[in-house]
């Protein structure tokens, strides 16, 4: 039985071609640090590097280079923005439905006996009638930033980011953007969406291994933040103090060299291949298993969390309401080949938003390198289980 792999919102697989070829090589014949030599190897690590920031530039519709942070991942990129934009307090607004990479952090500035911050989340309907009153009315005079997910990566649902990125241009607060479940197949423009900063993991959508991500700031953003991480850069190694320059200023010690290896060569296959492409297709995926769901004899036994009206990223959660919802996960992945989630994402307050934090959901999470045969058989199981 061959198997099926439905869990992209956790981490693509597989890679894009060249990947693993590409960290491999650098492993098996280049090896050299980055920053660290003026020898031949040294410096085509080097290179490497600023053309994984221009593939990110053109991805993202983005102008600067060296303001392109290579970090260990989202999580390490989100915290080294929030922990320094609020050191001293202030007011955040989040969305309802955030992961805990954004949560958490944020809770430990709500907690801190000095300088805690307080915090607005704008509902969970916002602009889908086209109001964004809602939002502006949260807005107080220390109200530093929106942060916020670009996509659900338990409803898989889109927010409308670039009317809320204008709203934060007009009322000049910050706007940090997690794409974490939407980058490399959700088109993004940096400018158009209005953002201050762009926070993106390498191993979901961009196609690329774990441990490696990219924050985008823009560049009176970055001036404003001071290091979150401190240590050496290969950079005016006599000052005990960070690089005041970009992008050695958020880039303490050695990176995950052949993480950079291998997210150069899926940016360049996204960029060759087309976001939009892996959009549409993904999109595909997404209807044919809703409207299979439909058709399913007995659809009244499973609920789906989610606002109709919205664009969807290519995750389907679904709650089997009069059964173990992590029952049927173990029965999809041992009966029938099929990976899958099950439980809260990481996403708590996303699931107490659909009512779903007791039971959790099961996560349907597709992309580029899936097949539609692979959903039909999915389809045909969820059947099989509900009868």
């Amino acid at each position: 039985m061959k198997e099926i792999y439905l869990d992209q919102g956790a981490t693509s697989y597989p890679k894009a071609p060249g990947v693993g070829m590409a960290m491999a090589n650098y492993i098996d014949n280049i090896g050299a640090s980055i920053n660290r030599g003026s020898y031949g190897k040294a410096m085509e690590v080097g290179n490497l590097a600023i053309r994984l920031r221009e593939r990110a530039c053109k991805l993202f519709a983005f102008q600067n280079p060296g303001h392109v942070i290579i970090t260990p991942g989202a999580s390490i990129g989100l915290n080294m923005l929030i922990m320094p934009l609020f050191q001293e307090g202030g007011h955040v607004i989040i969305s309802p439905l955030e992961h805990n990479a954004v949560r958490r952090p944020l809770e430990i500035l709500l907690q801190r006996k000095e300088h805690p911050i307080s915090l607005s989340t704008f509902p969970y309907d916002l602009g889908l009638d086209g109001d964004f009153s809602p939002l502006e009315n949260l807005i107080r005079p220390n109200t530093k930033a929106v942060i916020m997910l670009h996509a659900s990566n338990v409803s898989g649902e889109i927010f409308p980011v670039e009317a809320i990125g204008k709203i934060c241009k007009e009322k000049g607060i910050d706007f940090i953007l997690d794409a974490s479940q939407s980058g490399g197949h959700i088109p993004i423009d940096f400018e158009k969406m209005n953002l201050s900063a762009l926070v993106l993991p390498g191993h979901k959508g961009l196609l690329g291994p774990q441990g490696i991500g990219l924050t985008l700031l823009r560049e009176g953003f970055a001036k404003k933040l001071p290091p979150y991480l401190f240590g050496g850069t290969g950079s005016v190694s006599e000052s005990l103090t960070m690089p005041g320059f970009m992008p050695d200023k958020f880039e303490p010690g050695t990176p995950n060299i052949p993480g950079i290896y291998g997210l150069e060569k899926a940016l360049q296959f996204i960029e060759e291949t087309g976001v939009e492409v892996i959009e549409a297709y993904t999109k595909q995926l997404h209807q044919r298993f809703l409207e299979g769901l439909y058709e399913i004899k007995g659809k009244n036994l499973i609920r789906i969390p989610g606002k109709e009206g919205r664009e969807n990223s290519g995750v389907v959660s679904i709650d089997f309401c009069t059964m173990d919802n992590a029952l049927v996960c173990n029965r999809l992945a041992n009966r029938y080949g099929i990976m899958t989630r099950q439980g809260l994402h990481c996403a708590p307050i996303a699931h107490q938003c659909f009512g779903t934090e007791k039971s959790g959901t099961v996560r349907f999470s597709f992309g580029f390198f899936n097949r539609m045969e692979e959903i039909d058989r999915t389809l045909l199981a969820i059947q099989e289980i509900l009868s």
